[in-house]
């Protein structure tokens, strides 16, 4: 890899690390590619995260910026070419099902009794920061309408 595709992937990495002056900015600067995200270090071990939930196709981990108390990522450990809503196919079906049931599983184990939001972003107008498909699992105060 030439070294300025190193910087771009390291610029992209650091932005997810370090506050960035918003979600916003981050999705805007975020590049699609078919290299690794910072998720899928996160699936590799190679970065630490919060894990709350494991399994074969997903892992759930508490968001490092959250909006709300309680603030979980769930991520299929597999992309796929599932980098987003958008790219879904047929044979994804089974891995987003899985994903949405284990939402309801980590909102339950999380307490969330009285009511949680389910979240997935899509491309730059979605605010879409990391391009490895993710369930944003958030609860614990009132949620708002419209979201804004």
């Amino acid at each position: 890899m030439s070294s300025s595709g190193s910087n771009k992937r390291l610029q992209i990495l650091n932005s997810h690390i370090s506050v960035m002056s918003s979600e916003k900015d981050a999705a805007l600067a975020a590049v699609p590619s078919d290299s690794p995200t910072i998720f899928d270090k996160i699936i590799n071990k190679e970065i630490p995260a919060n894990i709350v939930y494991e399994d074969d196709k997903v892992l759930a981990f508490r968001d490092i910026a959250p909006q709300a108390p309680t603030h979980i990522l769930l991520i299929p450990k597999v992309r796929d070419g599932l980098t987003g809503l958008s790219k879904a196919e047929e044979r994804h079906t089974e891995i987003l099902g899985h994903l949405l049931y284990i939402a309801k599983v980590v909102a339950k184990q999380e307490g969330l009794e009285e009511g949680y939001r389910i979240v997935i972003n899509d491309g730059p107008q979605g605010c879409q920061s990391v391009y490895h498909i993710h369930v944003h699992l958030m609860g614990g105060r009132q949620m708002n309408w419209p979201p804004g």
